[in-house]
């Protein structure tokens, strides 16, 4: 039940808030104008939706920590959900500054490397993986206290702290990227969050205190996603894209390194965002931060799927590849990751000759 209660006052307060930051973006005119052949609305929607989920998520977190301490700080901290907070706000003043001013991506990076660093200042790290092979493979190598404040010790340590780092990032620009169809990200980051619930509370792995937050992260984007739905009334906008990802980066390591977990619900998006990277250095020359419309998921509106029908498909996706993760063991995670990299291949060649079969046709 405390969960439940959870998810709907996330949910509740996302969703009130909702209208208030929508009349903020169109009062300050920071709205996405249709115009580049990747923007496929119609009409200038407002940006700034992770304005309002950032605000309801922290009230209702903040409001547990403080009246009931005992259904969240565990092995979560104080000092955890202050990093959380501190970099949370960064990411949506830089997301602010980006969808108002349209930064380059040189000044963009800043705010996404900044809440990063802080995370891993305030102690949430992946000190080892585990080995799906047996055993675990420990990420500490080195490691040095730089300094001591209030009887805690911040330090550096090799090479976990820079694995945190890049784990971070890649989440953070992973669901930046997909953030392309209209309830997409929201959608996702509600499945990835739920995942990670049950993995907390229903497993072997029981961790009541991270199921918590995880069913916090996905009442609140439960809560967006009534006003992001097709057709949307307000966008994430950068800061709420990146804090989609962020947030689940973040869960995926409290959970206990549950990194294969999130590769397996965000697997499609992660593949396709290394494989358009890779092909804008490679084959064309030019900066991967160039955004286009050879993403997977517009992909599938070249070859006749809805918007609805497209983000559907890829819901059902990351929701059945996430469910396994309930009851595979690692090395089986592994075999899971194999498939879902066939499927993606499988996917992209289909999209392809169904493409070239619908201009062959016109």
């Amino acid at each position: 039940m405390r969960y439940f209660l959870a998810f709907i006052v996330s949910c509740a307060a996302v969703s009130a808030l909702t209208p208030l930051t929508r009349h903020l973006a169109v009062s300050w005119r920071v709205l996405d104008v249709p115009g580049e052949p990747r923007k496929i609305h119609t009409k200038p929607t407002p940006l700034l939706g992770g304005l309002g989920v950032f605000v309801g998520l922290m009230a209702v977190m903040w409001y547990v920590a403080i009246y009931t301490p005992q259904l969240l700080l565990a092995s979560i901290t104080i000092k955890h959900l202050i990093g959380i907070s501190v970099a949370g706000a960064l990411l949506i003043l830089g997301g602010y500054l980006d969808d108002k001013y349209n930064l380059k991506p040189s000044r963009q990076i800043v705010f996404t490397i900044a809440a990063a660093l802080i995370i891993i200042a305030s102690g949430i790290g992946i000190r080892e993986i585990t080995n799906p092979f047996g055993g675990v493979i420990s990420l500490v190598s080195w490691e040095k206290v730089l300094f001591w404040w209030q009887g805690v010790g911040y330090r550096v340590t090799l090479p976990a702290d820079l694995f945190t780092f890049a784990w971070i990032m890649g989440m953070m620009y992973t669901t930046k990227l997909l953030d392309g169809l209209d309830g997409l990200v929201s959608g996702m980051t509600v499945i990835g969050a739920l995942t990670i619930f049950l993995l907390a509370t229903v497993t072997k792995f029981l961790q009541p205190e991270v199921g918590m937050l995880a069913i916090m992260v996905a009442g609140a984007f439960a809560g967006f996603l009534f006003w992001n739905w097709h057709p949307a009334k307000i966008f994430l906008g950068t800061g709420g894209s990146t804090l989609a990802g962020f947030l689940l980066g973040i869960l995926a390591i409290i959970s206990g390194g549950k990194i294969a977990t999130a590769l397996l619900v965000l697997g499609v998006p992660v593949l396709d965002t290394v494989w358009v990277i890779a092909r804008r250095i490679l084959w064309e020359r030019k900066s991967p931060a160039i955004g286009d419309s050879q993403h997977l998921h517009f992909r599938l509106l070249d070859a006749g799927f809805s918007q609805r029908g497209a983000v559907l498909l890829l819901w059902t996706i990351a929701a059945a590849f996430g469910m396994t993760t309930l009851f595979l063991q690692s090395k089986q995670k592994l075999i899971a990751l194999g498939a879902l990299v066939l499927l993606m291949t499988g996917l992209a060649v289909i999209l392809v000759l169904r493409y070239q079969h619908r201009k062959y046709e016109e």
